[in-house]
């Protein structure tokens, strides 16, 4: 049964910015693929099958659960890395399946030896180092407790990596505080080396971070948005590419289409108000088309009487309040407009299109927002 809309997502989008991705970190250094948050709203089941098509060799997720259905739809296949939570009684789980997870803290660093202990096979860990993001990571007057949990027990622990997480890489304002981390990082690093402490790989870019600090791609980066084609703020556009307004391309191609159909068309009459309460009276005559999407499907509330659509190879406005299950655009000025008529509410149409960012124009929304809001039920498909 079809779904109010659906998702497209473009392979031949996904083969270009793993390209880029790769000449943007060279052959030396893993791109992990971050699918947190249902892949950024692109569907796990559905993206994550694709990647590996076009060449995705580690996969990072938040939790466990994710990590699970990564593992799941992979048959194993590739490395599954989980950056935050895991419950204690999951351990034996990701032990077992040979996931690797982060440890930051000495409950979970205590367990998964015991667990390991247990079941005769190593944790595969990742030694998170707090460097200022101040969130999750070991502070550095605990690493010589860290030393002597993992020397004491070699067989129960295998380092993959020693990693942290960066404050803020996208922007311009968090130069010093990053810069700063980084160098704190690079010294745990060299403390654990001296103490016989060595991992597979350092890592501790992101998207951002991976873009606009060469020095940072270490052995591995996590990236997260720009393998989707979105940039993780304006200011990494402008400082990577430098556009000058003339010849400028974006070397990213979005993945992710959203569409729906025209589900009705009517006309109303001047000084009618539409929709609920009397948010949007319409002025003259006008022509509106109810489509099936609304706030309960992702499409944010904020949006009323600013966000934008395309039918018919034409830009419309969202008009009235956005309803739990329905949106009002103004077609007026579109010829032709017919039950079933395709709308693209993000992606192209003809030669316009929908980003994902105009959302943030229009809304408070940031990118990742509204792309992990996309609800998990909505049809996703792969396209050429």
């Amino acid at each position: 049964m079809e779904g109010t809309s659906y998702i497209e997502l473009s392979k031949e989008a996904v083969e270009n910015n793993f390209s880029y991705l790769n000449s943007l970190v060279g052959p030396d250094t893993l791109v992990s693929h971050v699918v947190k948050g249902n892949a950024y709203g692109h569907g796990i089941d559905t993206y994550v099958p694709l990647a590996l098509e076009k060449g995705a060799k580690h996969f990072s997720t938040f939790d466990a659960h994710e990590a699970y259905k990564v593992h799941q739809v992979t048959d194993g296949k590739v490395p599954v890395m989980i950056m935050g939570m895991i419950l204690n009684d999951q351990l034996e789980w990701a032990i077992e399946n040979g996931i690797e997870f982060f440890v930051f803290e000495f409950d979970r660093l205590r367990e998964c030896i015991k667990v390991a202990k247990k079941i005769g096979k190593p944790a595969l860990i990742h030694i998170e180092l707090e460097t200022g993001m101040n969130r999750t990571g070991f502070e550095f007057d605990k690493l010589n407790e860290v030393l002597r949990l993992v020397h004491y027990y070699p067989d129960q622990v295998e380092i993959k990596g020693i990693c942290t997480h960066y404050a803020g890489a996208e922007s311009f304002a968090n130069f010093f505080r990053v810069k700063a981390q980084f160098q704190k990082f690079k010294k745990g690093v060299k403390f654990l080396a001296k103490n016989n402490l060595k991992a597979e790989r350092l890592h501790t870019a992101c998207s951002a971070g991976a873009v606009r600090f060469p020095k940072s791609r270490f052995d591995m980066v996590r990236i997260g948005i720009l393998q989707y084609g979105f940039w993780p703020s304006q200011e990494t556009y402008i400082e990577k590419i430098k556009p000058v307004g003339i010849g400028d391309e974006d070397p990213l191609k979005r993945v992710i289409s959203w569409k729906s159909r025209v589900m009705d068309v009517k006309t109303v009459n001047q000084g009618e108000y539409i929709g609920y309460g009397m948010s949007y009276l319409a002025t003259s005559e006008i022509k509106v088309a109810t489509i099936p999407v609304g706030y309960g499907h992702g499409f944010s509330r904020s949006l009323s009487n600013t966000g934008r659509a395309l039918v018919k190879n034409s830009r419309v406005s969202v008009i009235g309040t956005v309803n739990m299950n329905l949106m009002l655009l103004d077609v007026t000025h579109v010829d032709g407009v017919e039950k079933g008529d395709e709308v693209v509410l993000i992606g192209n149409q003809g030669d316009l299109s929908i980003s994902v960012a105009s959302f943030g124009d229009f809304s408070d929304q940031l990118n990742y927002e509204l792309l992990t809001r996309l609800p998990r039920d909505i049809p996703r498909k792969i396209v050429k």
